[in-house]
């Protein structure tokens, strides 16, 4: 691997562990953010969720849009908007400016992710080389994980605006980086595809309906009829997201992939 392709990958799993770290990291500030801006705890379980379903609802369009225009120019701006929507949450004094900043690091990281992996399959031969690539930035995933937890606990230490602090100073190393040691040849460049924006928007919709309504599940007996609304919404919409992708020229999810019992 020669200095250039290690400095590389070192940059996408600088961005990984980020991402991992970013997730893990808020829920030991969750007590000192409630305190401080006195949220309900229907809000503070959203501030966690909300990056998580962006991140997990948006991927796939993450993915398509990498292809599209490009690996390198997605991971760079993706990288971009977290850096300033983790300093958005650090100086957040509303409920709804956490909500705001939680939910567009998720879908920063949603279209990071897969320009990342696929810059490295693009990058390293097949083989050896690439195994241990993905390897490395799968554990280095896992890693950002588990430390998160410890590392949250560090910075709410000093004071819970850290936690978003934090990643913005790393992500601006990363950026800078980035910039210098990421290539992409014009040979990886896919050729212009549809947008299923229906798709990612009815996916993401049905998985935000669905946290919500377990959410409230708290209060059970407090207006049943708008948890069991959230509910069938979130049916409906996942209805919705299976009967898009069938008739899709240009599908998220090809749902013939599940006739492999393997891979299901």
């Amino acid at each position: 691997m020669s200095g250039r392709a290690a400095g590389m990958l070192a940059v996408l799993c600088g961005a990984i562990f980020l991402e991992g770290i970013d997730a893990a990291m808020l829920n030991i500030a969750l007590p000192s953010i409630r305190a401080e801006l006195a949220l309900s705890t229907t809000t503070l379980s959203a501030v966690v969720s909300a990056y998580v379903l962006a991140y997990a609802g948006l991927m796939l369009l993450g993915g398509r849009v990498a292809d599209m225009y490009g690996k390198r120019k997605v991971f760079l701006t993706a990288l971009t908007v977290f850096l300033l929507f983790s300093g958005l949450g650090g100086f957040a004094t509303e409920g709804w400016m956490l909500l705001t900043a939680r939910f567009v690091t998720g879908a920063a990281a949603a279209f990071m992710t897969p320009a990342g992996l696929a810059l490295i399959n693009g990058s390293f031969p097949e083989g050896a080389q690439r195994n241990r690539a993905v390897l490395i930035y799968a554990g280095t995933a896992s890693a950002g994980f588990s430390l998160g937890l410890v590392i949250g606990g560090l910075l709410s230490a000093v004071g819970w605006r850290w936690v978003f602090f934090a990643p913005v100073i790393f992500s601006a190393v990363l950026l800078v980086a980035g910039t210098k040691l990421i290539v992409e040849t014009r040979q990886e460049a896919a050729a212009r595809q549809r947008f299923d924006m229906a798709g990612a928007l009815t996916l993401t919709g049905a998985m935000l309906s669905a946290a919500y309504a377990l959410t409230r599940l708290e209060h059970a007996g407090d207006d049943l009829n708008r948890t069991i609304g959230a509910a069938g919404a979130s049916a409906l919409l996942w209805l919705a997201f299976i009967l898009i992708e069938r008739n899709s020229r240009a599908p998220l999810v090809r749902l013939g992939i599940f006739r492999s019992g393997a891979l299901v």
